[in-house]
């Protein structure tokens, strides 16, 4: 059970001034900051994808940590699994609305990289623009 009057306390930390540490924020960004969840993420802004998609689209990313990450991203409410009754068995992944709504945020990020984690002559271009 939520504490309302924690909930509060902890909205006045974050949003008075922009804090040192804000706990909502923190949690957010160890969550899709977590080892290729951002990677995993960005793969299913297009829709819902299958679990070999998702491999095939992330090189390095092993089925072990696919399956973990997807795992937490379910219990987090941001991804869906959907098992569909077929021979063989399909099982697709979705994301939900809040995690749709990280959309924004990825395109921040992609953004954010390409100004400033290119090669540092594309970076000197972008800035002079």
């Amino acid at each position: 059970m939520t504490n309302p009057d924690m909930n509060v306390e902890v909205e006045v930390q974050c949003q008075e001034r922009v804090s040192a540490f804000c706990p909502v924020f923190h949690r957010a960004i160890e969550l899709i900051g977590r080892r290729w969840t951002g990677a995993i993420l960005r793969a299913m802004l297009s829709g819902e994808v299958r679990f070999s998609e998702i491999t095939a689209t992330v090189p390095g990313l092993s089925d072990r940590l696919l399956s973990e990450r997807l795992k937490e991203l379910e219990a987090e409410g941001i991804v869906v699994r959907s098992v569909v009754p077929s021979t063989p068995v399909r099982v697709d992944y979705r994301l939900t609305e809040k995690g749709q709504a990280l959309n924004e945020v990825m395109v921040a990020i992609s953004n954010w990289a390409e100004t400033w984690l290119s090669p540092a002559e594309n970076r000197k271009r972008r800035v002079e623009e």
